[in-house]
């Protein structure tokens, strides 16, 4: 930050719609003050936005709306002015055919939002899973002052007398059905009891984990991630942003001073520490790209692979978010990467505080959901990064949730083409599966599915599951649910829809997994690998228009974050030339 943009007053970019008595001055406010605006409100003081990405068809933030009242609030008595906008909202749990595809759709609405209206800053409302990183991606490409508000985790789900973690449990369940563990009727029973308050995953899903991310990063409040979508302190936490946001355009502190080489290199570390999702991967790649900061895959492998998983909570543990937030949230995590040397104290965060000053007054009050690392789920809890003649790009997989047995395995690839070969075959008892084959899915991918759908969790075949059997190695170059589990190794890139190695594997081919080692190895000559490479041919069709076509023509690969080619980078916040 310059000394001369951290002078106060000083002349903010909203002035150049409304400071003025000429034509194009009196035309920006004489239509604003239709809202019933007073006059004075346009006297050069912060003009905020709210950035909202409420929606009824994402359950995870419809309480949004009485959320951005509260940071109205804030902004009001900081001397601001509030302006609330919606922005597409890209839901997890309806949208087709995955909200991956539209995270970068959304992320372009926000950013030519933010440059191209009267904004000095912004606070950026997200809960579910693809609006966190998308907002974030905007706000970065645009560089004006920018916090973060997330709506929150549902309440625990409960049911018979035990605690349900939503999606975690839904997977589970799915399995024991199958199985002949679980009625129908129950699994009914139980979906009534898994969403029972406004609010996003309850479990360390994604986005859980990229609430934390947020808060790892310094771009939201300290304490922001974990508190209960339905507890008064998630409207305090939404009213004090309000307040800050203000000061944050005073002291002209933006998301390029946040979002520093530090700040992304906390965030692996933290996401380590939590057990976050596979899909923080993506996304942070994606942001680091718009912020101008260089991180590949192998900084995520390096950064986390020391790191013991800490927090207890499911997919890989017990708790779930309630608990989570009680035992004092993730300021507790980041203290003790910080008192252990792994966290960089001195990154700047969005409070004008360091992250060490922010951490410093933390404390653990339930070392059962909070464990001391002696006690850790896992002793490296980082994204394991594989590499191999089967991932030349990388592929990842999250040791937290997978199962020790199968780190180093040796088995037959049992090949599916796409997810409808896999639903149209998982079922039938005369599929040659046994246990101890690695199951292997194509053509999910960036462009594949298209968008990278969550089905990389393939659920395991009804004759396995009979024999007690819960986890086998899954490769794809899908994703999948932060709230999933098991041995599933992802994002494999190139994917299979570009000719990867991944789309020439073949049933009966044998597949080497070496988590300790970092390797993914098919097992065939590598002449024969390279013909079978030689003759592929494409199976995936361009969509024909639309923005499907566009997706396609421009998405980057997994292992680049996903985001579109023409996206790298920011372009500002420069203001345009007038529209009339």
């Amino acid at each position: 930050m310059s000394d001369s943009n951290r002078t106060w007053p000083r002349r903010l970019r909203s002035q150049e719609w409304f400071e003025g008595t000429e034509k194009d001055q009196i035309y920006h406010r004489s239509w604003m003050r239709n809202q019933g605006l007073p006059a004075d409100l346009f006297d050069g003081r912060p003009v905020i936005g709210i950035c909202n990405t409420w929606s009824e068809l994402t359950p995870c933030n419809a309480h949004l709306r009485d959320l951005a009242e509260r940071v109205k609030h804030g902004i009001y008595e900081a001397g601001g002015l509030p302006l609330e906008f919606p922005v597409f909202s890209p839901g997890e749990s309806s949208l087709r055919p995955t909200a991956m595809m539209f995270r970068n759709l959304c992320a372009m609405g926000v950013e030519e939002a933010l440059r191209g209206n009267p904004l000095d800053g912004v606070v950026l409302m997200v809960g579910c899973d693809k609006t966190t990183p998308a907002l974030l991606m905007g706000a970065a490409s645009v560089d004006i002052p920018a916090v973060v508000v997330t709506g929150g985790p549902m309440l625990n789900g409960k049911w018979r007398n035990q605690d349900i973690g939503s999606g975690t449990a839904l997977w589970q369940f799915s399995e024991m059905v199958k199985s002949g563990e679980l009625q129908t009727d129950d699994f009914l029973e139980a979906e009534q009891a898994m969403s029972r308050s406004p609010g996003s995953c309850n479990t360390m899903g994604t986005a859980s984990s990229m609430a934390c991310m947020a808060e790892a990063l310094g771009m939201a409040l300290s304490g922001n991630a974990a508190i209960p979508a339905v507890d008064s302190r998630r409207r305090v936490m939404a009213h004090l942003t309000g307040r800050r946001i203000v000061d944050m355009v005073k002291e002209d502190l933006k998301p390029s001073d946040v979002l520093t080489r530090k700040a992304f290199e906390n965030a692996i570390r933290a996401n380590a520490a939590i057990g976050g999702s596979t899909n923080a991967v993506v996304h942070l790649l994606a942001m680091a790209n718009r912020a101008g900061v260089d991180l590949t895959l192998a900084d995520w492998d390096q950064l986390g692979r020391d790191i013991p998983t800490i927090v207890n909570l499911m997919p890989s543990g017990k708790y779930l978010m309630e608990e989570f937030f009680y035992a004092g949230g993730l300021p507790v995590v980041l203290k003790n990467l910080l008192e252990a040397g792994h966290l960089h104290g001195d990154a700047l965060t969005v409070s004008g505080k360091t992250m060490s000053e922010e951490v410093a007054p933390a404390r653990n009050w339930n070392e059962e959901v909070i464990l001391p690392a002696e006690k850790a789920l896992t002793s490296s809890g980082g994204i394991a990064v594989l590499t191999g003649n089967l991932a030349p790009k990388g592929a990842v997989l999250k040791p937290s949730a997978a199962s020790e047995h199968l780190m180093q395995h040796r088995g037959r690839a049992v090949v599916f083409e796409d997810i409808d070969d896999y639903k149209a075959r998982i079922n039938d008892e005369a599929l040659d599966i046994d246990e101890s084959c690695i199951m292997v899915m194509k053509n999910c991918g960036p462009r594949g599915y298209p968008g990278m759908a969550e089905v990389g969790n393939m659920g395991l075949p009804p004759k396995v599951l009979r024999k007690g059997i819960k986890d086998m190695i899954r490769i794809s170059d899908a994703r999948m649910s932060g709230t999933a589990y098991g041995t599933v190794i992802l994002h494999t890139a190139p994917e299979a829809a570009v000719g990867g190695p991944l789309a020439v594997v073949r049933s009966g081919d044998f597949i080497e997994v070496d988590v300790a080692n970092r390797r993914l190895h098919l097992d065939i000559p590598q002449e024969e690998l390279d013909q079978r490479l030689a003759d592929w041919a494409p199976t995936v069709q361009r969509p024909a228009s639309g923005y499907a076509s566009l997706y396609y023509d421009h998405v980057l690969g997994a292992d680049q974050g996903a985001d579109f080619d023409f996206l790298q980078g920011a372009r500002g916040n420069a203001v345009a030339r007038e529209a009339h």
